[in-house]
Formats: C-alpha cells, structure tokens, sequence
C-alpha cells in the first residue's frame, strides 16, 4: 500500500510512483500517436476526411463514466472488505491471546511441573495465533509457507502444511485440539471453553471472508467488455475531434483518454487486495504488527521490527 509522505499538491499531482501512469502510459501514448497522424492527414489536404460528428461520442462517453463508476465502487468495496477483515483479524488475535494467557490456568493444587506445562501451552497457542496469521497471508498470495511459521510451529506439523489444501483451517484445527487437551486436563473451565471456541470461529470467519474476495472477482465478461468499450472509445475520439478542434486534437484526446485509462487501471489494481501492487493492503506489515503484539503479551523481548515502508510502498 502507498504511504507516501505528506507532500504538497503540485507533488502530489506530478507524482509518478504508485499512480496508475506506469500501466497507462503506452495506452495514452498510443491514443497520442494515432492523434498526430490524423490531425496531420486532416490538415494536409484539403478535403475533409473524417466528416464524423461528436454526438456519438458525448452519448457513450455519459455512458461509459457511469459504467467505469459502478466498477471502480465494487472494487473498491472489495478493497474496503478486505481491510476491515484484516482489522478484524488485529482484533480477534489479540483477543484470543489474551483469552489464552488468562483463561488458561492450572489448578490451585498444581505443582511447579504443571505451572510450567501449562505456561508452554499459553506460549504454544499464542504462537500458533500468530501462525495462523502468517499462514493466511501467504494462502491469499499463493506463495510457499516462510520462515516466520516454521520458527512458531513443529517441524512435523509444518510438513504436514504442505499437503493441505487450505492449510489456514489446518492451523485452526490444530489449536482446536490443544485447547480439547487442555480442557481435558482441568486447565480450562467449561464456562471459558465456549469463549475460546467462538473466538476460533470468529478466526475462521475472518478467513473466509477473504477467501471470498480472492475467489470471486468481478465477473470476468464484465470486466472485458469495458477495457474493450474504453479501448475502442479513446482509439475512435481522435476522428471524432478532428473536425471541431482542428490542431487541438492530440492534447483533447490525449487529456480524456488519460482520465478513461486511468480510472479503468485502478478498477483493475483495487479489485484484487491481497496482492503486491502498490495500492494493495499491506498484508505482510499488518502480520508483523500482531506479531509483535501477541509476543508482548507473552512477555517476550525478541520480538521482530515492524515493517517500514520500501520506497513509499508498505508491502
């Protein structure tokens, strides 16, 4: 996600960096070429050529905004869903630490061998929080399992990650058995088990409310027939201009199809949040964030550096 310093607004309006100009620029330059050389065959004859009237293109271009509007919305709602999931998940992994750390206890009898299991089994599921954090993230990117969730879970259990196919409800399981063991051992009350178990499935909630946003997108004819209605729009304004703006026509062209690009690309970049664009949530920066906060609770002073900004993006 961009978090670029505060900067004026002539900055701002020339920035380039994280704008939609990288993945726009061929198409306006191409609209800008083809502008050229129609202006320059209208005008070196003189007959006129391109006896095309504006009418057309002023109706489809009302039509075309209010198309490029609704997509840019939904994408954005996607885009807004998907950080308030992630806030969510801020939220619910703190709180399951803290149900963790509190709810979990020996009994008063207890002596100092099962103080000490029951302390390795507070560390062991708030680490497995934290797992499941890092294990979701990579899940929604499609990547490999890192470092982080082989140094927060067994060696075996992360082998057998590798063969499941959603491995973020692998980990929710696996918590879900460490809680079942504790309560069998008198290490949680029957009241605070059904605690415990709604804040796992607020987790699993979280989890598949991304997974709805990744798996379902725009639908895919949608999205074609408007870069093909904005392709054919901005490559046609040009003999439809010609004729009214005479040698104006490459900087009129030129502007409109730099503002229809534009807002078509960032529909593209919002629609799909979880990924490594420069506008999409800053996945890896939110993971760290909980990390650092569920080993506090623990106590811990190793804790990693929150994640900083690489060239204005946090990634």
């Amino acid at each position: 996600m961009m978090v670029p310093d505060r900067t004026g607004w002539v900055r701002t309006v020339l920035r380039y960096r994280g704008s939609e100009l990288p993945r726009t620029k061929n198409r306006i330059l191409g609209v800008l070429v083809l502008s050229i050389l129609v202006t320059y065959a209208e005008k070196s004859t003189s007959e006129q050529l391109f006896d095309v009237r504006t009418i057309p293109f002023t109706l489809t271009g009302v039509a075309l905004s209010i198309f490029l509007g609704f997509r840019n919305n939904a994408a954005y709602e996607r885009w807004w869903e998907g950080r308030k999931l992630w806030g969510a998940l801020v939220n619910t992994s703190r709180t399951f630490a803290r149900q963790a750390v509190t709810l979990i206890a020996p009994p008063a009898d207890a002596t100092p061998e099962v103080i000490a299991e029951v302390q390795d089994l507070e560390r062991d599921l708030v680490h497995r929080a934290i797992a499941f954090v890092h294990v979701m993230r990579h899940s929604l990117r499609d990547e490999p399992l890192g470092d982080e969730v082989q140094e927060l879970l067994p060696k075996s259990e992360v082998e057998g990650l590798l063969n499941e196919s959603n491995k973020p409800s692998a980990v929710t399981f696996a918590i879900a058995a460490r809680i079942r063991t504790a309560f069998d051992r008198g290490f949680i009350h029957p009241m605070h088990l059904p605690t415990l178990e709604g804040t796992l499935v607020a987790l699993t909630d979280i989890h598949g409310g991304c997974e709805r946003i990744k798996s379902t997108p725009v639908p895919f004819s949608y999205t074609t027939l408007i870069h093909r209605i904005v392709a054919v729009y901005c490559y046609s304004l040009p003999f439809g201009l010609v004729t009214e703006v005479g040698v104006l026509t490459p900087i009129a062209t030129t502007i409109i199809s730099y503002a229809f690009f534009g807002l078509d690309i960032v529909g593209d970049e919002i629609e799909q949040p979880f990924g490594y664009d420069p506008n999409d949530l800053p996945l890896s920066a939110i993971s760290r964030t909980i990390e650092i906060n569920l080993r506090q609770r623990l106590g811990e002073t190793d804790l990693p550096e929150p994640m900083r900004p690489v060239r204005e993006v946090l990634s």
